[in-house]
């Protein structure tokens, strides 16, 4: 799986976890160049507290357009920091 945004790809792995219909990325996978941590976090009830990346390729920025889990919920504890990514991401 890749995960791409302006023609960049920005994560790459063939061992991605599927959850809710989202590709996990796992943490090494990801090119930390193009991620910067963003103040923004959700709750999710069977999977705990997410933050949140923007991704910059070129001076151009995605807000919060990547999350992940730092301290999942014992449920989702086989996603602990893998990355997920929407807001026009391209994964496949």
């Amino acid at each position: 799986m890749k995960a791409t945004w302006n023609g960049t790809v920005i994560a790459e792995s063939d061992k991605t976890i599927v959850i809710e219909g989202n590709h996990y990325f796992p943490p090494d996978s990801i090119n930390k160049a193009y991620f910067r941590q963003s103040g923004t976090h959700t709750f999710c009830g069977w999977k705990g507290h997410a933050s949140y990346f923007h991704i910059v390729v070129d001076s151009q920025v995605n807000k919060d357009a990547a999350w992940f889990y730092p301290e999942p919920k014992e449920a989702a504890k086989q996603i602990k920091g893998y990355v997920a990514f929407w807001n026009g991401i391209k994964v496949e």
